[in-house]
């Protein structure tokens, strides 16, 4: 079998090459516009994985001044949106381990959830307080399931399930194996199941 030879700017989308290569040059125009492409995207992963409003807003900041610092180095071997997932991971990945060092609590009370994200949402498409309450609660309960998942196991489910990556994007999100993300996705999704079954 033949090597797939790594992908070059030569081989990509232009616009992307420009963008990228004004970033590296200290664009300010292209640097705003890069952020505002991919702040929502960044911003929703970094919650997905954290769980937290106020620590998913610092790691986006995060992600994008490591962004800006390491640009030149980008390459096109990804797409732009997959590098800059993996830089959202591995910043994750550090803050979780900076609150498992500090032994940060991982409840939050309900107050402060409906605080931090509204109260039930109202809704006019007839669904009843009964029916809007049992969904609030499965979504809880798919919540603190994914958050007992080990990092990487669930870091994959959130690329895979939430952001519709492929597993070839996932696997360079996370430096690993097309195997080894299917491998991950299989245990993550039968610990998912198990901790549903039993809760």
């Amino acid at each position: 079998m033949k090597p797939v030879r790594a992908l070059t700017w030569s081989d990509g989308g232009g616009r992307e090459a420009a963008l990228v290569q004004r970033c590296a040059s200290r664009d300010e125009d292209a640097c705003a516009e890069l952020v505002s492409e991919h702040q929502r995207m960044v911003y929703q992963l970094s919650l997905n994985l954290l769980g937290d409003h106020n620590e998913a807003l610092d790691v986006s900041q995060e992600v994008f001044l490591r962004v800006f610092r390491t640009i030149h180095s980008f390459r096109g071997q990804s797409a732009l949106r997959t590098w800059i997932f993996r830089i959202v991971i591995n910043q994750a990945r550090n803050r979780q381990r900076w609150w498992r060092r500090r032994h940060r609590a991982q409840q939050v009370s309900l107050d402060e959830h409906i605080r931090d994200h509204g109260d039930l949402p109202e809704r006019t498409n007839g669904d009843s307080p009964d029916r809007l309450l049992g969904q609030k609660q499965l979504a809880d309960r798919i919540r603190v399931a994914l958050d007992g998942l080990p990092f990487d196991q669930k870091t994959a489910l959130v690329l895979r399930e939430i952001d519709g990556l492929s597993y070839e994007e996932i696997g360079f999100s996370l430096g690993i194996a097309v195997g080894t993300v299917k491998s991950r996705l299989a245990r993550a999704r039968e610990a998912l199941r198990a901790e549903l079954r039993d809760a």
